[in-house]
């Protein structure tokens, strides 16, 4: 099944990532990656922005209220919803400036994962990781390049993650206890290269897929059923929101592209996809 997508804003970002729509924040937040700005769309449609520093790679709600941003070497926590509500650093997590934080999540029991990766994409330099109750950095995986997409089943029992130059979906049997554990190949895109990632009330895997295009949903066994075409090549991450959790939004890079070509490169987009989404699983940090 083919889906069309329309941009829901003008080309604000520069390289739109992490979209992540939650019932508190009375709409959906994203980030502006290397401009280090996390971005809202409020109801009326409008889009506030606020820098948090070099980067701003992921945000993510908190259990507790208020919301967690991941940024170039720091997790950062804010007591409140607001967009603009005070944030403090939990502390340089490490010295190195030529890595950078990238994607990440939470899993059903409240741990926030964050995955890094070289400013130069050097090969085996990033780390996946899991924080720690006191925000503390514990490698989960070594050796990856560009730690993206993750999310998990709507059970709760798999974990589905991406390293974008590997070109797969990768899978992860999980408990609360043991974690994550059973890597092993999900899919193998033919199309681009995979980046983020998230999984709907059925159990699709919608990817994001970087110089693709486009976003491919696969069933919970693989197949490929549903591909959302785009009008602009990298197509950077994907998440489910509105009251309903019924459109799917679609966040796009203008990062080595020609804006005469391709006008749109930075925009939001959304679909109608005719399935739900999951609320987004929260941190306990």
């Amino acid at each position: 099944m083919t889906i069309n997508a329309h941009p829901v804003t003008d080309p604000v970002a520069h390289h739109g990532e992490g979209p992540v729509w939650h019932r508190r924040w009375g709409g959906l937040r994203w980030v502006d990656m290397l401009a280090g700005d996390v971005l809202a769309l409020d109801e009326r449609g409008e889009v506030r922005r606020r820098h948090v520093g070099a980067v701003a790679a992921v945000v993510r709600p908190r259990r507790s209220g208020g919301f967690i941003v991941a940024a170039e070497r720091e997790l950062m926590l804010a007591d409140d919803d607001d967009l603009d509500a005070p944030l403090r650093s939990l502390g340089e997590a490490w010295q190195d400036p030529s890595v950078r934080m990238n994607d990440g999540g939470c899993d059903p029991d409240g741990r926030f994962y964050i995955g890094t990766m070289a400013y130069d994409a050097t090969p085996g330099k990033g780390t996946f990781y899991v924080a720690d109750p006191d925000g503390k950095l514990t490698v989960v995986l070594p050796d990856v390049t560009i730690s993206n997409g993750f999310d998990f089943s709507p059970e709760g029992d798999r974990a589905y993650y991406i390293d974008t130059p590997t070109g797969r979906v990768d899978v992860f049997d999980y408990d609360g206890e043991r974690g994550l554990t059973g890597r092993r190949p999900f899919v193998t895109v033919d199309r681009g290269s995979p980046d983020g990632l998230t999984v709907d009330a059925e159990g699709g895997v919608w990817v994001a897929l970087w110089d693709g295009g486009a976003v491919h949903r696969y069933t919970s066994d693989g197949a490929l059923d549903s591909v959302v075409e785009l009008p602009v090549r990298k197509v950077t991450s994907v998440a489910f929101g509105g009251p309903d959790l019924d459109r799917l939004f679609i966040t796009t890079s203008a990062v080595d592209t020609d804006r005469k070509e391709q006008p749109q490169a930075g925009a939001l987009f959304a679909a109608e996809p005719g399935v739900r989404g999951r609320p987004v699983l929260e941190t306990a940090l």
